[in-house]
């Protein structure tokens, strides 16, 4: 049953071999079964963007709004707390705090209302909330997709600030996903302030510590990069990214900054592209595989919370 849900598989009389197994009783279940199922996510709201993507808010049944992101290339990007305690100073979801947490239903729902609309072969936990604060919930839907839901390993993303518990547990479970790593900077100090809540580690030993678990699982650890104009674009830090990153098993992802407008304390402004291009051209020439990205959706400002943010405001609430 969980299979043809994660799947997306019609329960009619063409596809019920499988559940023929089952009691008659638990037969006739299924479709309200399927139904509760279905009712832990359904869409509040849908924006595309021109780029392919698609942010959708999402709301769960206790009437808690999360953001989902339908990504170009058949991926999508899944939130895992309401809220969110790390408190980056350039993310509206860190504003609020933590809410609370999403089971791990509720985070497979996420899949499944994507793969409703398009195919989904890779799935990034990267949305609202920080996924090492929700561990058990995560690898829980992490095997579920992985094992149930036909996604292979290697495309299924942890995105974390960096968390020594996660560093233990991922080596243990029996769906060990790629890693993404939000560095966003070289400079520890300067890391502290713009992560103010997040476990104190020092990005050397972060990059020791993925390119310890990139070694173990196979797969290139993704370093997150969310570039600000003014703080983390100069030449020193691109000096930085080169002593830490060159010869590593990494792929650093730059991805300039979704504006938040109109919005006190958010002052932040992401480079010029021609600057994001130089700078990615800079590290290939001294040896790190850099991507330069979008972020999906930045025309229709709903990047890190914004959706959420926007739609309790005209609610009131």
């Amino acid at each position: 049953m969980l299979r043809a849900w994660v799947q997306v598989r019609s329960l009619d009389n063409r596809h019920r071999r499988a559940e023929d197994f089952l009691p008659l009783a638990m037969r006739n279940a299924l479709p309200d079964l399927f139904g509760e199922l279905n009712a832990l996510a359904r869409v509040h709201s849908e924006h595309a963007g021109n780029d392919g993507s698609a942010r959708l808010l999402v709301a769960l049944a206790d009437g808690q709004t999360v953001e989902t992101v339908l990504l170009p290339r058949d991926g999508v990007c899944v939130s895992t707390q309401v809220g969110c305690a790390v408190g980056c100073v350039f993310c509206m979801t860190g504003r609020s705090g933590l809410l609370r947490q999403l089971t791990s239903a509720e985070i497979v729902a996420q899949v499944v209302l994507a793969r409703s609309r398009r195919p989904v072969k890779k799935v990034v936990f990267m949305g609202m909330g920080e996924p090492a604060h929700n561990l058990d919930n995560v690898l829980e839907a992490i095997e579920l997709l992985g094992v149930e839901g036909g996604i292979g390993h290697k495309n299924l993303v942890f995105s974390t600030v960096g968390d020594r518990r996660v560093f233990e547990r991922l080596p243990q479970s029996v769906v060990k996903p790629a890693l993404a790593l939000s560095l966003h900077t070289t400079d520890h100090a300067l890391r502290r302030r713009l992560l103010p809540r997040a476990p104190d580690i020092t990005p050397d030993e972060l990059v020791e510590l993925g390119e310890t678990y990139a070694r173990r699982t196979g797969y290139p650890i993704q370093y997150q990069w969310t570039l600000l104009e003014g703080i983390n674009d100069s030449e020193a830090e691109l000096d930085g990214i080169v002593r830490l990153l060159a010869g590593r098993y990494a792929v650093m992802n730059l991805i300039p900054y979704n504006s938040v407008e109109g919005v006190e304390g958010f002052d932040f402004r992401r480079p010029s592209w021609a600057r994001a291009a130089e700078m990615a051209r800079s590290l290939h020439q001294r040896g790190v595989l850099t991507k330069l990205r979008h972020s999906a959706g930045q025309d229709v400002e709903g990047g890190c919370g914004q959706l959420r943010a926007r739609a309790l405001q005209e609610s009131g609430r």
